[in-house]
């Protein structure tokens, strides 16, 4: 048999072979890195034996797929381990999921951070015992006699819940075994370095009306210097944590007479215009024009664009006038009805419409987090009414408007192109159609792309932005979705240059996403140190003692006239701790003026970025400052944190 590697180079072999000893026999070295294979396509097992002519791709923890069968196998060690110390408890699920894994379990006993050390070291016990996991199948009725017999009910529920002609696999280690389809290391010795870091509640399989299940979260790396780096990121992150610097800064607050629904502050409404103004001009010189429409909306047309088919269960209804209304989650049909509201010609296309529009969607309550995950949000949405063979060029326009947008605030980005869902409609010549014009867009503007199979929206596929901030994290936030179903669902035409009528197609688009959460990803970026244009307090006057609040007055209200926001410390604390203060609070620019100052007509200025920057008439830091935030800059500091 003949074996293709990634490289399109190939091995001969003259009998079946395991897939870790091809590994060895292309280099022993990655043989001993390896965590898992792709095969034809399916990734697999590196115990998996071939038997006739295939492709081979050999996977490593630098990959996604060699991380996703470390941390796996990391959690079914912690289920061993938890096993092992409370064998009453009942196992649930343990996948791995994005930089870790985490086990369900239902305990009597509740788990505390001493438990966790405990678990910890009992996991490092079976990591140098070096057991082997072996994989093996049963049929359909043992399996569930398998898992009554060890009493795990909630093992006997997956399986239940599995087709009829579903393959029943088990994984073994030592005396543990597993529900589980793979695949896994081959043994527990690689994984070296984990840490437990967190336990929630997990309703049993995401549902609130099930019982309350204790979640153990946990990650895992090869080498101790990766875990180190990884906590290190995580510490921070919780340093950067938007909920925490949102009340420290005054910028939004949460209530629960509205959960997930934000209350947006002084200082918060300030950040928030900002980025709003911004918007507005940016659209406003990229040829858009902006809409509002209404926040709730007949079912009817809810039921003409599919929404009500498909998206019910995250709409919020109520009765008006005996009839059905739908608060919307999406801005779209408001969109079409304006383009319905005068008719249309070739000439009007491409015909953008920008709207900031409010939007309202049910999110259960164990997954609202902070801005990033609420039910109450505004969405920076364009829709675009275009010909067939204006596809291209507007999506090469998006792409680089949402391009421009994210290098302002110093993101990087990477694209992917989701393709068709199973709960979608519409015919496939059009899916195929609108999916090939989206791809060739980004092939000729020489993007690079990942394909997100069946993730497209339900009427239609989608190009999707993910932002990298400086932790390294990514955000899923501008999008561009092309839609022929809607079109044709309302009648939606123009006037051809034919003089016939024809269909338009829909271009659906954000850069933000949504405003909130996108307000959150800002706020961690920069540790609530946003960019001077953006801060709420741009600059803070503080007057040495109270005999020069005149003059410190007068500075705050020069700076004021040229629309700067600055604001007067005239509070009976002392200079240092007012310094300490206006720091704390992430301002840009601390201005302190005394008897020299006031003799001179000058300012003492310091800044976050680079501490104190010596004495400047007011005319020359107006200028300075200015210049600063009508660039929208990015002024890098000099200076370590304190």
């Amino acid at each position: 048999m003949i074996i293709t590697l990634k490289d399109g180079s190939t091995k001969e072999y003259s009998q079946p072979m395991s897939v870790i000893d091809i590994a060895k026999d292309i280099s022993e070295g990655l043989a001993r890195v390896a965590c898992v294979a792709e095969v034809n396509g399916e990734t697999v097992d590196l115990r998996t034996v071939i038997d006739k002519d295939s492709t081979l791709n050999l996977f490593t923890f630098d990959s996604a797929q060699g991380q996703h069968a470390f941390n796996h196998t990391a959690s079914h060690i912690m289920a061993q381990a938890i096993k092992r110390l409370y064998p009453e408890v009942k196992l649930a699920i343990g996948p791995s999921i994005d930089h870790g894994f985490y086990y369900d379990i239902e305990s009597e006993k509740q788990m505390t951070n001493e438990d966790l050390e405990k678990i910890e070291a009992e996991m490092k016990k079976i990591v140098k015992e070096n057991l082997a996991l072996t994989r093996f199948t049963k049929p359909r009725d043992e399996a569930i006699a398998y898992f009554k017999e060890k009493d795990e009910p909630y093992k006997v529920q997956l399986i239940e819940d599995l087709p009829e002609d579903a393959e029943i696999s088990f994984y073994t280690q030592g005396e543990f075994t597993d529900l589980c389809a793979g695949p896994h290391l081959m043994t527990t010795k690689p994984v070296k370095a984990f840490k437990l870091t967190s336990l929630a509640g997990a309703y049993w399989r995401g549902d609130e009306h099930n019982k309350m299940l204790t979640r153990i979260y946990g990650t895992a790396f090869p080498k101790k210097s990766d875990l180190d780096d990884y906590l290190a990121r995580i510490e921070e992150a919780k340093r950067r944590d938007h909920r925490k610097i949102g009340k420290e800064m005054g910028l939004f607050m949460l209530s629960e007479y509205g959960p997930g629904m934000p209350f947006f502050l002084p200082n918060g409404m300030i950040l928030r215009n900002e980025l709003l103004n911004y918007w507005r001009k940016l659209h406003l010189k990229n040829g858009y024009v902006q809409i509002d429409t209404p926040i709730m909306l007949s079912r009817k047309l809810w039921e003409t664009s599919g929404h009500w088919e498909h998206y019910h269960d995250a709409m919020y209804s109520l009765k008006v006038d005996d009839e059905d209304y739908a608060i919307k989650p999406m801005n779209c049909p408001g969109a079409i009805l304006v383009y319905q509201n005068e008719g249309r010609s070739y000439r009007d296309l491409p015909l953008r419409y920008a709207e900031l529009g409010h939007v309202h969607r049910y999110e259960k309550s164990g997954e609202m987090h902070g801005l990033m995950r609420v039910r109450s949000f505004t969405q920076d949405d364009a829709h675009i009414l275009l010909a067939k063979d204006q596809i291209q060029d507007e999506v090469r326009r998006i792409t680089a408007l949402i391009d421009e947008v994210y290098n302002m605030f110093g993101f990087e980005y990477y694209v992917e192109l989701s393709t068709r869902p199973e709960d979608s409609m519409g015919s496939d010549e059009d899916w195929e159609l609108a999916t090939n014009g989206l791809r060739n867009a980004l092939e000729s503007l020489g993007l690079k792309y990942i394909v997100n199979e069946g993730d497209g929206a339900f009427y239609g596929p989608k190009i999707d932005f993910h932002l990298r901030d400086c932790l390294g994290r990514t955000w899923q936030c501008g999008t561009i979705q092309l839609d022929f179903q809607l079109p044709e669902r309302f009648h939606l035409e123009y006037i051809g240059a034919d003089g016939d009528k024809h269909q338009p197609v829909m271009i659906h688009r954000v850069v933000f996403g949504s405003v909130e959460r996108f307000i959150g990803i800002l706020i961690e970026h920069f540790a609530g140190q946003f960019p001077t244009w953006l801060a709420p307090t741009q600059v803070k006057v503080l007057p040495i003692s109270e005999k020069f609040e005149e003059y410190a007055r007068k500075v705050t209200s020069q700076l004021q006239e040229h629309d700067i926001r600055a604001s007067l410390d005239e509070r009976n604390e002392t200079l240092k701790f007012k310094i300490r203060d206006a720091h704390m609070q992430r301002i840009p620019y601390t201005v302190i003026v005394g008897a020299k100052e006031e003799e001179n007509g000058t300012i003492s200025l310091r800044s976050r970025f680079a501490g104190d920057e010596g004495s400047k008439t007011v005319d020359e830091f107006v200028k300075s400052i200015r210049e600063e935030i009508d660039s929208k800059a990015i002024r890098e500091s000099t200076q370590e944190e304190n």
